[in-house]
């Protein structure tokens, strides 16, 4: 949420140490040590054992980042992974429809020899519902008077939008409150998942595409989580922090500024738009 809604308010240093002839003996040991290890850990590898790689799903990855990055670890074409969606037979939620969205959860996962793309995709879908806690998200929601899968929308929103773990509370209280006044939530981030994109920069352009996910022109949470969210953003999604805001704008990194009034917030708009136009034009 960076424009002007459409409609008005409604390294650290070690000291030098001296080392005695048996700090020396000691070291050239150790290193003896060291390198015995090194060469045995190949061998050990060549001898049969599995080298296991890993593969790390940061917090707000979409889906379409993820399913490459299982291709690429698992050395599949390109398409691979997103083609085995339907066959995977993932625990999700009725309303999610099949669709992943917000529910391949932000972790390391293990990749050997036995891993396939709906293996790894079974496993972040079950991590999911592990961290989360199914029953914590169904009771929060029910307490927010939405769905389970509603919350992870939000949440998905929050990941995206909020530039600390301080904010996430606040920004969830700004989608709850937009909601509760029947407000559109005008945020940034849907559009760049319309568009595919990841952006600072949104144009009036970009708030008239037609797009289910165009929180400019439509009413209500997008069709689908935008992310993947990790365990702040949900926990953020359940409980926001209490507050009127309606408005927010991320005038600098770590500085984000919450509102309930539309003319302070244009006033913060305003100062984004200046300090972009002046890195952009290097100033």
């Amino acid at each position: 949420m960076k424009n002007e809604p459409s409609s008005g308010p409604p390294g650290r240093r070690f000291p030098l140490t001296r080392l005695t002839r048996r700090g020396r003996l000691v070291l050239t040991v150790t290193a003896l040590v060291v390198a015995a290890v090194a060469v045995l850990v190949p061998l050990l590898l060549n001898g049969g054992q599995e080298e296991q790689k890993s593969l790390l799903v940061p917090e707000g990855w979409r889906a379409t980042q993820v399913y490459a990055a299982i291709d690429k670890a698992l050395d599949e074409p390109p398409g691979t992974t997103a083609k085995a969606v339907g066959a995977a037979r993932l625990k999700l939620p009725a309303d999610a429809r099949g669709n992943p969205e917000g529910y391949l959860f932000p972790a390391t996962y293990p990749v050997d020899s036995t891993s396939t793309p709906q293996s790894l995709l079974s496993y972040m879908v079950n991590t999911a519902h592990q961290r989360f806690g199914a029953d914590r998200i169904s009771s929060g929601a029910q307490r927010n008077g939405l769905t389970a899968h509603q919350t992870v929308s939000i949440a998905s929103i929050v990941q995206a939008e909020a530039d600390t773990p301080q904010d996430m509370g606040k920004v969830a209280r700004v989608i709850y409150n937009r909601l509760a006044q029947g407000m559109p939530l005008q945020m940034d981030s849907t559009l760049n998942y319309a568009l595919n994109r990841s952006t600072l920069d949104t144009t009036a352009a970009d708030t008239r595409i037609d797009s289910p996910y165009n929180s400019y022109q439509r009413r209500g949470l997008p069709p689908t989580p935008i992310d993947n969210p990790g365990e702040q953003a949900m926990r953020a999604a359940i409980s926001p922090t209490p507050g009127n805001w309606l408005y927010f704008v991320t005038v600098a990194p770590g500085d984000t500024r919450f509102t309930a009034g539309y003319e302070e917030h244009r006033r913060n708009v305003a100062e984004f738009n200046a300090r972009r136009k002046s890195a952009r034009s290097g100033g």
